[in-house]
């Protein structure tokens, strides 16, 4: 593990005495106060954490080792304030999102998925919802009832913007942001739109993205005034990326010809969350779950 994880969790250095029986909560004033930062401040600066430079356009698999490295210390980091205090229900919800992404053992992908639901929190993703807005960023949240899609202003503020308006996640002192990220989403936070899982007829996964169709149409409007009435979500869970592999014809003299890259989607990562949302939220199984072979395309 790089140096980053060391310097995000290095100012935790001791073991709380919290009971492992007690029910999770989002309340801070319940929470072990170096758990919770943690789960907020600590996961805040593991994101804002400087990865990239310019030059490294030039380094294949740069961004895939860093999203790598950025997931792992995101899980490291939640496990540890878990460990702090079992009450953490921003911890639980962290490990609930980190396991799928990972790819853990499922067993412990549904375990941290119940306790977040049990103790009223969601599990949530920032995602791009492309039939919407290719260009700006959402909130999702999976809880008992129904996903809820939030704007990302409409839970960080006023918000920085980069290429096209894409945000920058806000500063770690956003405790509204991070506490949200963790499954505490405020009340007060406005949703575009809540879809009951009851009204679900669909959740597919592809290369790149999960599409859920539901036969209520929600009219969903971005951070950029985009808005567009919608019976299916087609959305990339941020988390994982796909593979590059580059193919090339040899010539006469040994040298390479024809460079080309193609990209794989993370299949393996949809078809996770798929199982996930089928097994936490259709117990009688009446939600189709088709999928898609690995490929480059969607």
């Amino acid at each position: 593990m790089r140096s980053v994880l060391a310097g995000v969790i290095g100012f935790v250095l001791f073991v709380s005495n919290a009971s492992a029986e007690s029910p999770a909560t989002c309340d801070p004033e319940q929470i072990d106060r170096e758990s919770y930062r943690l789960a907020t401040e600590g996961q805040a600066l593991n994101v804002l954490q400087p990865r990239y430079r310019w030059w490294d356009a030039f380094n294949v698999g740069k961004h895939e080792w860093d999203l790598a490295d950025l997931n792992e210390t995101a899980r490291v980091l939640a496990e540890r304030a878990r460990a702090l205090d079992d009450r953490n229900l921003l911890a639980h919800g962290l490990l609930a999102r980190s396991y799928v992404v990972l790819g853990e053992d499922a067993g412990k992908a549904i375990e941290a998925w119940t306790r977040t639901l049990d103790g009223g929190g969601a599990v949530t993703w920032t995602a791009t919802l492309y039939d919407v807005d290719a260009y700006s960023f959402f909130v999702v949240a999976f809880d008992r009832t129904a996903l809820r899609i939030y704007r990302f202003g409409a839970l960080a503020g006023v918000f920085e913007k980069q290429m096209k308006g894409i945000p920058v996640f806000p500063a770690a002192t956003n405790e509204r942001f991070w506490r949200a990220m963790g499954g505490c989403i405020d009340s007060s936070a406005a949703f575009e739109a809540e879809i009951p899982w009851s009204d679900v007829e669909e959740i597919k996964s592809g290369n790149w993205v999960i599409w859920i169709k539901f036969r209520t149409p929600a009219r969903i409007a971005s951070d950029r005034g985009k808005s567009r009435a919608v019976r299916e979500l087609k959305m990339n869970l941020h988390g994982q990326t796909g593979d590059l592999t580059f193919h090339y014809n040899v010539g006469r003299y040994g040298e390479a010809q024809n460079l080309r890259g193609i990209a794989v989607g993370p299949t393996d990562y949809q078809r996770r969350v798929q199982h996930v949302l089928a097994t936490m939220f259709d117990s009688s199984r009446r939600i189709k779950l088709p999928q898609k072979g690995r490929g480059a395309g969607w």
